[in-house]
């Protein structure tokens, strides 16, 4: 997506934000968002009706008042009819997922990638969990991975940030120092 796509779906995930704080939900808006985001990321057919330039938007308006009206709040509904008027639903995935790093970020929270070659013990995740969190000053959200590939260890992935703890990085130092290179 261009940069001004993630602008865009930054100032529409931070207008999201302030309604649904105000209306005391914003993880629940946030689910709602993302089930809606997802539909429109997923259903060919639905993406290409709010893509069409020969529907007009007080159609597709209509059609998410009659699909959503009973499910999701009115603020939302009218948010939702906001991007589709302004002809940014397209930019709803990215506004879904711009809306969950700003909770997040209010929530003193980061996701991380904890790859292992088997399934870890419940205790193992924990721990490794706690200690990151220490080390970041943040709630640590893991997500486990299981890839054969890492051999042993674990590779722990935090944003751009990579900790390679694998055997399989190990092995690949020693090669080299064995070949002579001694870098990585």
């Amino acid at each position: 997506m261009s940069g001004q796509g993630a602008t865009v779906a930054r100032n529409y995930a931070e207008t999201l934000l302030v309604l649904a704080t105000k209306a005391g939900d914003a993880p629940g808006w946030g689910r709602e968002v993302r089930t809606v985001a997802d539909a429109v990321g997923l259903d060919v057919a639905l993406r290409r009706f709010l893509e069409s330039p020969r529907i007009p938007a007080a159609v597709k308006s209509r059609v998410f008042e009659s699909a959503l009206a009973d499910r999701v709040p009115r603020p939302l509904l009218r948010w939702l009819q906001a991007m589709i008027r302004n002809r940014r639903i397209s930019l709803l995935p990215m506004v879904a997922d711009e809306y969950e790093t700003l909770l997040d970020n209010a929530a003193n929270r980061v996701h991380a990638r904890l790859t292992f070659a088997k399934a870890p013990a419940d205790e193992d995740t924990a721990a490794i969990t706690a200690r990151l969190s220490e080390v970041l000053s943040k709630t640590v959200v893991p997500h486990v991975v299981v890839d054969p590939a890492v051999i042993g260890g674990v590779v722990v992935r935090v944003g751009d940030t990579i900790m390679d703890g694998s055997i399989r990085r190990r092995l690949a130092v020693m090669r080299k120092k064995m070949a002579g290179t001694g870098t990585v």
